[in-house]
């Protein structure tokens, strides 16, 4: 080892020479199949399947990386997460762009929870124990919230991100920041004084969801998340209060005392804040519902109302023309009916004996001078009466014109029905059935291809 950094010294080499140097000089036999017992930090296995993770005790910690091929065979690699302590065996290797030595890890054993697990499963179990995480507790989020109030730090991207996702859903969502430290001596204590303050009167913008959180990081990092002054924090608010920290395989205590737990803050945002447009074309489509509603039953009632009309009218010239018939055969039979007495009184006379009959003569011809004058009333009467019977004829047919079908024909109304005359709707309709259509002008015959009612074009 001596020998080789000897032979360095005096020469003059790019950093990529000097770096690959080092390389060749780290690599050598006494920092081959090393073993390092610590805590795992910050573990991530990406969509290449490589790990990349830190280990680390109370004093140090070492960059570490556990390839695809390697991590498939690692029998404990389902349960390899921040905090748990084992024993990293592999090479000391320097990464050249990087300039960094790192641990590649071959094999893993593990050896138990670290400090910051077992503290974290400990207070676990005793604000479970409180009842802090129990579903009962929880607060449903507004379905549209007019103000969103944040609690993370005014620097990082995640303000930032989550500003752009919820003004590109919803514009006019109005954002309170409440800037914090998000990692850090004191920082839980600042996210639960920001919790805090929107709860309370001095909030003057008081917000209908907070959202509370970061990006992601290693254990350390995110552990004001699990500060029992936070999680009380979040578990107290009677704002409903959505837990973003990290990413999707970072879990805190913050998450389980939320109301709702998202993987990652750009997905808080989309939970919070609904899409406008979809929020936009849902009103269409109830209001054209809502339209067609109110418009099919007026539809029907109009064409009850030309059907009533239809039958009403038909009726009424029926009976009319039946009254009429019977006056104008009552009219013909009339003076028949005048002359078969007066022609029997008149045989009576002629058969009586000459004294009677001249009797007769006489005692008839006071009535038979008053026959003229009775005769041109009764024919006065008859015709007034049937001057009358047409007037109201008349009027009659002026009202069918105007109520009865053919008017609603005019106005573009139609009636149709079987081939046997029975009235068919939308709903009685069926493919090949025979219809006829009556409408302005004549009528129709037609096949019935397709049918569709009101209802289901709302639909």
């Amino acid at each position: 080892m001596e020998g080789r950094t000897e032979s360095l010294a005096g020469r003059e080499m790019t950093v990529s020479q000097f770096t690959l140097a080092l390389r060749r000089l780290i690599g050598g036999s006494p920092l081959r199949a090393v073993s390092v017992r610590g805590e795992i930090s910050g573990w991530r296995v990406y969509n290449s399947g490589h790990a990349y993770f830190s280990v680390k005790d109370s004093g140090a910690q070492l960059q570490c990386v556990m390839f695809a091929s390697a991590l498939s065979r690692c029998a404990a690699r389902d349960s390899l997460r921040d905090g748990v302590e084992g024993v990293f065996s592999g090479d000391v290797e320097i990464y050249p762009p990087h300039g960094k030595y790192q641990l590649v890890v071959r094999r893993i054993a593990p050896a138990g929870q670290g400090g910051l697990a077992a503290k974290f499963e400990a207070l676990k179990a005793k604000l479970a124990g409180e009842g802090l995480f129990d579903a009962a507790r929880k607060k449903p989020i507004p379905f549209l919230p007019r103000v969103v109030g944040v609690v993370t730090s005014p620097s990082g991207a995640v303000i930032h991100d989550m500003a752009t996702v919820m003004r590109r859903r919803f514009p006019n969502i109005e954002i309170v920041l409440y800037p914090v430290k998000v990692q850090g001596e004191g920082a839980a204590e600042e996210i639960a004084r920001g919790i805090r303050w929107f709860n309370s009167e001095g909030c003057a913008r008081r917000p209908d969801v907070i959202i509370a959180g970061r990006g992601g990081g290693s254990i350390e990092d995110l552990w004001a998340f699990n500060e029992e002054t936070a999680v009380r924090a979040v578990a107290e608010s009677g704002i409903p209060v959505i837990s973003a920290v990290g990413h999707e395989t970072d879990f805190t205590l913050c998450d389980f005392a939320a109301d709702v737990r998202a993987g990652t803050p750009s997905i808080a945002a989309e939970i919070c804040v609904p899409l406008k447009t979809e929020l936009e074309r849902k009103k269409a489509s109830l209001e054209l519902r809502l339209c067609a509603a109110l418009r099919h039953p007026a539809e029907t009632g109009m064409q009850r109302l030309d059907n009533c009309l239809f039958r009403l009218a038909s009726g009424a010239r029926r009976l009319l023309s039946e009254r009429e018939s019977a006056l104008r055969n009552l009219a013909d039979r009339l003076p028949a009916l005048l002359r078969a007495p007066l022609s029997a009184a008149k045989a009576a006379v002629d058969a009586a004996p000459p004294r009677m009959r001249a009797s007769l003569l006489a005692g008839c011809s006071g009535p038979q001078a008053r026959l003229p004058e009775l005769c041109g009333r009764l024919e006065s009467g008859l015709r007034n009466s049937l001057a009358a019977k047409n007037r109201a004829l008349s009027e009659a047919s002026g009202k069918l014109s105007v109520l009865g079908p053919e008017s609603s024909f005019r106005r573009g109304w139609s009636v149709t029905t079987d081939s046997a005359g029975k009235l068919v709707r939308a709903e009685d309709a069926r493919p090949g059935m025979e219809i006829v259509t009556r409408l302005a002008g004549g009528t129709i015959r037609s096949k019935v291809e397709s049918s569709r009612t009101a209802q289901s074009s709302a639909g």
